[in-house]
């Protein structure tokens, strides 16, 4: 995978998930003074070890500042600066690296398999299993070390938990992620060439996509960090090349697919890379209305709930909100005996919209 290699880190002190050093050297390389780098790594270790704060506070809040960088000035009365600690448009010019038998001093010793560092951020935490031995007790092994009375606090920084081994292959999952909802990465599933670990780890940690899904695939949604299911990360991947193309499309999903989390990351994906856009979710039922609505708050993307057809028209002749959802049975006149002519009737008074559209029409 092309990443450097640290070494065995078993009988190194100090281990972190900020090793400043690597930090550094990577922030220096991309021209930032040395008194923004230390402000800098000042914010991300205050923010990594925020003790008052919950394992899911925390990361949320590292999360953001990995992903939209670190405000910082240079001196008192200067504005601010946006010190970037992942190159999020080169991923291959952020330095990879990987330690093994990493050695964590926290309320009690632990010792995870490897670690994946990004710029000297450690983002990843594999636990590798011998072939006779279950995956399961990889995933219940990362699961205790993110307790407060282990070494949680490393887990601050950690966007992947990672288990796998040769026979079953790999799951991954999120911090707090229960060891029942471990995800199965499913892709290329006819190629047995390599061992299912291998494949798989190529797959999700390839330095593009890891990058990639660290930015535009991770939820934190009302208390329960989420990663995307391979299904999920392909929908989307496709939708945004018709997006690209200014094409619609159809996106076919079973019960319990996870719909909601699609809508939510592309909405987000779509705002963030259009200033224009605007997104309009139009649904068939009330309660899907409210679930949408809920989904999209506690994801931290407020969305306003229209409360008629003649309401969403208002708000579309407005340029915010940017998001809105509104139910399909909200619009026209009951009682309507010529459908055609109705439709005729809007189209002859249209409501002028600013801004450029996307509609989910979700069933």
């Amino acid at each position: 995978m092309n990443y450097s290699y640290l070494g065995n880190w078993e009988d190194r002190t100090y281990n972190s998930n900020i090793e400043e050093k690597l930090l550094t050297t990577y922030l220096t390389k991309k021209g930032y003074s040395p008194t923004l780098i230390t402000k800098a790594l000042y914010e991300l270790r205050v923010t990594a070890n925020n003790y008052n704060e919950s394992l899911y506070t925390n990361n949320k809040n590292v999360y953001k500042l990995l992903r939209y960088g670190v405000q910082v000035k240079a001196e008192a009365g200067e504005n601010f600066e946006t010190v970037h600690l992942i190159d999020r448009q080169n991923p291959e010019k952020n330095d990879f690296a990987i330690a093994e038998e990493v050695t964590v001093l926290g309320s009690r010793e632990k010792r995870p398999d490897i670690v994946l560092y990004v710029n000297g951020i450690a983002v990843g935490v594999l636990e590798l299993k011998r072939s006779t031995v279950s995956i399961g007790d990889g995933i219940r092994q990362s699961i205790v070390n993110q307790q407060k009375e282990f070494i949680g606090s490393f887990f601050s920084t950690v966007q992947f938990v990672l288990a796998g081994n040769d026979t079953e292959g790999l799951r991954y999952g999120a911090i707090g992620t229960p060891e029942k909802f471990f995800l199965k990465w499913k892709e290329d599933v006819e190629d047995v060439s390599r061992l299912q670990l291998d494949k798989y780890l190529l797959k999700i940690c390839n330095k593009k996509r890891l990058i990639e899904i660290m930015y535009d695939f991770m939820l934190f949604d009302g208390g329960i960090k989420k990663l995307p299911r391979a299904h999920q990360y392909f929908g989307i991947k496709a939708a945004q090349e018709h997006i690209r193309r200014r094409e619609g499309g159809i996106i076919w999903h079973t019960q319990g697919s996870g719909k909601s989390i699609v809508m939510v990351l592309l909405a987000k994906w779509i705002l963030e890379n259009n200033h224009k856009a605007r997104v309009v979710i139009i649904t068939d039922r009330d309660e899907l209305d409210k679930q949408i609505e809920r989904v999209f708050n506690e994801a931290g993307e407020p969305i306003k709930r229209t409360t008629s057809g003649h309401d969403l028209m208002t708000q579309l002749a407005e340029a915010k909100p940017r998001l809105l959802c509104s139910l399909v049975h909200k619009f026209g006149n009951k009682g309507v005996d010529n459908f055609e002519e109705f439709i005729k009737e809007l189209e002859s008074q249209p409501t002028k919209a600013v801004g450029e559209l996307f509609l989910f029409v979700d069933e």
